[in-house]
């Protein structure tokens, strides 16, 4: 029976979910036609609204395309594909490899999403390479899958926005949050802590059990198809191409020295002065300067390592070249979720915010204990339109901590709700798997059909989670 309703999902996916620009293109027009009689808003104000939103994602953009091409540049180095193919030998039977590879992942991305996001979907390659008889769509799935947990860990930006002090903490609250939020009252909490261990169980377990017991519905992946150019293989060979030139035809071999530019690009030595001031940047930042991990210290740390292990620069240009086709989905999507925000948060002649409606609705049938969960799923909702943590503190915040004040309800939980609830349905929309598919050269509808399974499931963990909590 369980087995029937994945594949139903699958099915159902692959039917009717489209291209994640199309899906973009989609999202773009849904938030533009609600937007005109739930706001009163003209096409003109929408259309304003949408061009003023496209460009406000350009910086994260190019840092998501960053922390996919250099993440990706970091697994091509010998060593570490050596440590990862290491690891990727423990499993022996495919339902093991899903469940060690939806467990890496899980706590990799509740360390940080960036990290995780990236490991998760390399280990799984990985995987596959070496298993024979494991369903490819679900590994990738699975490393995917682990991303719910993100904005509860110790990379969720709400949480740790909540946790800054300073004079925009109180403003964008409506001056509920006079003072700083711990991460003890959110990210840390007993209750916080105890959904993530019980949502991270729950997805080893599911996914493990949605892997075909019958070989013949098994999608594997031909290993040669995951094989990438070796760069170093390459530099060798454009280095005897290069000696070759300097021969007349005919003529005895002779071994051309090389130039000076050459002996840079080949240098070791620049490779080791340059990772390491990477490296003591990234020390005085975080240890002696208090800085937080965040996803610029995440590239930062990837492109260290990666000059460092690729041995010298010409080595790591050519695996960097080689990973950044890969960031072509995130480049041209972007601008367009940032239009879509520029729609949820837009304001016309009427005042009225497609954000605030939304939120609106569901603290007017809120008390104390349902609050939680209908902040949760209000978050859920925006999540499909405005995938970003930024944009749901910039929309909810004013709001749903007054309510929460209002009601009684500690806003620690009120915070860990709205973050649960952008995390939620990133499985489901495709806007943060770009980067995932784009390593494991799948689409959006190859992997959703399960991780809506996942979405269910958890989806019960965390509503009973937040209940609970607030009782």
């Amino acid at each position: 029976m369980f087995q029937k309703i994945i594949n139903g999902c699958v099915k159902m996916v692959q039917r009717w979910l489209p291209e994640p620009f199309i899906f973009a293109i989609i999202l773009t027009l849904i938030a533009g036609i609600l937007a005109m009689p739930i706001c009163r808003q003209t096409p003109i104000e929408v259309i304003e609204n949408w061009g003023g939103g496209v460009w406000n994602l350009l910086a994260f953009a190019m840092q998501m395309a960053l922390v996919l091409v250099s993440g990706s540049a970091l697994a091509s180095a010998r060593i570490v594909k050596r440590g990862i193919s290491a690891l990727a030998s423990l499993p022996k039977k495919p339902a093991g490899a899903i469940a060690l590879v939806t467990g890496v992942s899980a706590m990799a991305c509740w360390l940080n999403w960036g990290f995780g996001l990236i490991v998760g979907v390399i280990f799984a390659k990985e995987i596959a390479l070496k298993m024979r008889g494991v369903d490819y769509r679900l590994l990738i799935a699975s490393a995917y899958s682990g991303f719910v947990v993100w904005h509860a860990g110790l990379s969720g930006s709400i949480p740790l926005t909540m946790a800054t002090p300073g004079e925009s903490l109180t403003q964008a609250t409506n001056g509920v949050l006079t003072a700083p939020v711990p991460i003890g009252d959110t990210i840390l909490a007993l209750p916080n802590l105890i959904m993530v261990v019980v949502v991270i169980i729950a997805i080893v377990a599911v996914n493990s059990l949605m892997h075909p017991k019958n070989a013949m519905q098994v999608v594997s992946v031909d290993p040669s198809l995951l094989l990438e150019e070796n760069p170093e293989a390459e530099a060798l060979k454009e280095s005897v191409e290069n000696e070759m030139k300097g021969f007349e035809k005919g003529s005895a071999p002779m071994k051309r020295k090389p130039t000076p530019a050459e002996r840079l690009e080949n240098s070791s030595v620049l490779s080791w002065i340059v990772a390491l001031m990477m490296a003591g940047y990234l020390v005085i930042r975080l240890v002696f300067r208090g800085g937080t991990f965040d996803l610029g210290t995440i590239i930062l740390l990837f492109l260290a390592l990666g000059i460092l292990l690729h041995g010298t620069p010409l080595n790591y240009v050519h695996a960097f070249a080689k990973a950044v086709s890969g960031a072509a989905g995130i480049i041209l999507q972007f601008p367009f979720y940032a239009g879509i925000m520029g729609i949820i948060t837009g304001v016309g002649a009427s005042g009225i915010c497609f954000g605030t409606v939304i939120s609106d609705a569901c603290i007017s049938i809120s008390n104390a204990q349902t609050y939680p969960l209908l902040t949760f799923l209000c978050a859920a909702v925006l999540n499909m339109f405005v995938p970003s943590g930024g944009g749901h503190w910039a929309i909810q915040a004013p709001i749903m901590f007054s309510a929460g004040a209002n009601l009684g309800v500690d806003p620690g939980l009120t915070g860990i709700a709205i973050a649960w609830g952008d995390a939620w349905t990133n499985l489901i929309q495709p806007f943060w798997a770009l980067p995932a598919l784009a390593i494991a050269k799948l689409n959006a509808k190859d992997i959703m059909g399960f991780c809506l399974i996942d979405l269910v499931v958890t989806g019960v963990i965390i509503c009973a989670g937040l209940l609970l909590w607030a009782m």
